[in-house]
Formats: structure tokens, sequence, C-alpha cells
């Protein structure tokens, strides 16, 4: 049977890809170890470890012995979002969580690089709505209805320059996710360190004490030197050089101990009127990990929470909160006012804080832990109440000089990230058009 694009239409079983399952139990967890790879692990092509459980290598090998994950294997869920699929890549060890499969290719027909294109495409959604089984709670596919999804399939030189084309664009994409990471992880460690840890002033302190003839308490002479030789002075010098006594323990001496309201502003009041059409963000679309939401989409003002650009949102409801979907506000047109769930709280610094130190407290884990503590309500519908974050305090420099120098430092950063973003957005929409069109041979390509 051949396709609409002169592909000849194979099962699965047929194209030599078999199925292998895997172990119906999980292991108990880790405090470090191997990565256990479930559910919510398996989105958009992609294994996502974030979030992901670790399992001693006793349980490693127990649990891939039978199903031992290889490059080129494809992930695919059959439970809570059936037909969503991961590539494994190389150098990537895990285990295989319930209800989750592999499909192997043996190179015959379907090329290895290939297979990870031929399961995201429209085709494959059509045979996974065939065979889904619609349940009570989860919908779901069965082991052995898999092998019999039909499928075009392209000659092996058509498949080798389809998995060209897409996985080039997918590994830009990669590397702007990847750099994005690294100066999220900038971000946040220049953050903990001046506003969490304090260290420029530990290393202050410690050189003072040995001037003094005094044993260093925290931090030794050399550790001190080193920090500081890597600091501007001019930054350094905004910093004091030991700590007083406070109600949160000891802070640097001139900062202050603030309750949040007075630091940062919440919920603050956005104009948009009921069906005025505006930038939606759902809370499916919040990240877990970096300031960039993925899918922001036009759509009339019912109800909601209100953002300008700015402002830091955070989901409020479990499991959203305890899993870290947080959002920096950077995505609008100028004077704009988008609106979300209002399952989100709305944080924007007041001056002099910069508006990123509202994002960078939002996913500090002191900040959160106080947040998660304070959820109020039935299991599985609980949430934070807003008045809540008028007991959480801060403390902050009694002048502005070490905020501002601050937000001068990270602003260029989550510049960078929201382009880096935008590109792999655009990336990802010509990878996503391509796709279809390549695999069906309604668009051809040279070989």
């Amino acid at each position: 049977m051949g396709s609409e694009g002169g592909w000849p239409v194979l099962s699965l079983r047929e194209a030599g890809i078999s199925l292998i399952d895997c172990e119906h139990r999980t292991p108990p967890a880790s405090e470090s170890g191997f990565p256990y790879v479930a559910i919510p692990q398996v989105k958009d092509g992609r294994i996502d470890l974030n979030g992901a459980r670790r399992i001693t290598r006793e349980h490693f090998e127990e649990w891939t012995r039978k199903a031992n994950p290889r490059p080129y294997d494809i992930v695919l869920s059959r439970r809570c979002n059936p037909g969503e699929t991961g590539n494994v890549p190389e150098d990537f060890e895990f285990a295989l969580g319930q209800n989750l499969v592999l499909l192997r290719s043996d190179g015959t027909k379907v090329l290895k690089p290939f297979l990870r294109w031929l399961v995201r495409g429209p085709q494959w959604w059509d045979q996974v709505r065939m065979y889904i089984n619609v349940g009570a709670i989860f919908d779901s596919l069965k082991c052995v209805d898999i092998p019999n999804f039909s499928l075009s399939i392209p000659p092996l030189p058509e498949q080798h320059t389809i998995a060209h084309i897409l996985g080039t664009l997918d590994d830009k994409i990669e590397l702007n996710r990847r750099m994005n990471e690294t100066l999220e992880e900038m971000t946040r460690a220049l953050f903990k360190s001046w506003f969490i840890y304090f260290d420029p002033v530990h290393a202050k302190a410690a050189l003072k004490r040995h001037a003094a003839n005094l044993a260093p308490l925290d931090w030794t002479v050399e550790r001190a030197r080193a920090y500081l030789d890597r600091m501007d002075p001019s930054i350094a010098a905004l910093f004091p050089d030991h700590f007083v006594d406070s109600e949160l323990g000891e802070i640097p001496a001139g900062w202050e101990v603030k309750p949040l309201p007075e630091a940062i502003d919440i919920n603050p009041t956005r104009p948009l009127r009921k069906g005025e059409v505006a930038p939606y963000l759902d809370m499916a679309n919040m990240p877990t990990k970096g300031h960039t939401p993925n899918t922001v989409v036009d759509r009339p003002f019912g109800s909601g929470t209100r953002f300008a650009n700015g402002d830091t949102l955070v989901a409020r409801i479990t499991p959203c909160l305890e899993n870290g979907k947080t959002a920096h506000v950077d995505f609008l047109e100028k004077d704009t006012v988008g609106w979300g769930s209002t399952e989100y709280i709305v944080m924007r610094s007041k001056p002099p804080l910069p508006d990123e130190f509202a994002y960078c407290l939002a996913r500090s884990a002191g900040f959160r832990e106080f947040a998660i503590q304070s959820m109020t309500g039935s299991s599985g519908r609980q949430r934070v109440p807003v008045s809540a974050l008028s007991n959480y305090r801060l403390p902050l420099p009694g002048r502005g000089k070490v905020s501002k120098v601050f937000g001068k430092i990270v602003q260029p950063f989550f510049l960078l990230a929201s382009r880096n973003a935008e590109k792999s957005r655009t990336l990802a929409t010509l990878r996503d058009t391509l796709l279809p069109k390549l695999i069906s041979g309604e668009s051809r390509v040279g070989v």
C-alpha cells in the first residue's frame, strides 16, 4: 500500500521496529545515583531529566536488564500523554519508568536517526487517535496495538536527508537551550552569592580578622583572597566587612530585614478590559526552569491574572509550584498587558531592586520552601494564599547600589536568553512545518 506522496505504508512491525516494554513496577528512590525517567520527563521529542528521581546502581541494573535504552531508541509514553515521544541521545544512561516503552529500529527499512521524526508527524498522531483507549481517568495505548501503527516510509536515502535537515534544526534549538541553562545558572549563582550566602561580606570579614591577627571563622584567608581577586574592586567596596545580628540571624552590616511587600509588589494592578484580546499564557506553557515561557497566544480576556513586562509569575497551586513553574515577563510588546491563570502570583520588584531580583527570589530554594509550607486547602487542590507572603522576610542592602549593580550584570543575561528562546521558537516552527511535508513526500529533497 502507498501513501499520497508515493511512499510505501508499512506497520511498525513490518518496518523492522520492535517494542520493548518496561518493568511494571517502580524502584525506590535514592538520594543519588542513576536517573529514572518517568512520563513527565518525556515531551516534545526530548527526554528532560529535570525532576527525575534517582535510583541505586543495583536497581538501575535490574530495571535495564529487560529495557536498556540505546542511542536512537525512542521512549514512548502509553499513558497520561499517550503518543508523546523522546529521542535517546548518545551517552545518556537512564532506567525506563512505568507506562513507557522503547521503540527500536533494526535499520533495514527505517534508519535509526530517522525514527525520531517518523514518530512525530501527523500520521503518527492519526495512529495514536485510532488506537487510543479512552479511560475513566487516563487514556492509554496498548503494547499489542503499537506495532500495528501504519506509517509512510520514505526510501533510505530520503530518510538520511530528512533526518539531516530536521536534526540540524533541532541541534540549533538544543544549543540555544543549553546556552540559556548556562545563563540561568550564572544569574542564580550570583543572586545566591550576594543576597543569600553574602559571600563578598564573608570574604572581606575573613581578611579583616586576618589583619587583626584573629582566626578566620567560616572562610579561610586563601578562599577569601581568591574570591575577592575575581571581583571588581569597585563592586567589592559596596559590601561591608562584618555582620550584625537580626531576626533572621547574621546579616551584612547596614542591611535591613524587610517583609516581602516592602520590597516586592504582589499582584499589582494592570488595566485590561473584559473581552479585550491580549497575550495569554496558560499554566502548561509556564517554564519549570529558565525564565522564558514556551508559547503565548492572543485570547479575549475573561478573568485571570494580569501582568506586564518586568513582572515575575509564580504558580501558586500544587503540583505546579513544587515543579518550579515560574516565568519572567519580557515577551510582551511595549505597554501591552498580558493575562493568564488565576493560579499565578505576580511579583514586581520595587525600586531600587531591579525587575530580575523578583524572578531570582521566586526561583530561590528558601522562598519556594516558604511558599510550599504556606499552602492551604484540601489534598490535591492546595494553593498559596497571597496574604501568606506578607510573612516572608528577607535581608536587603540599606543602599540601592548593590541591587542596581546586580541588575546591570544580569540584565544582559536575560536579554540574550530571550533572544535565544525567540530564535528557537522560529526554528521549531520551521521544523514542525517541514516535518509532515518531508515525511509524506509532499516536499522532496535532493539525495
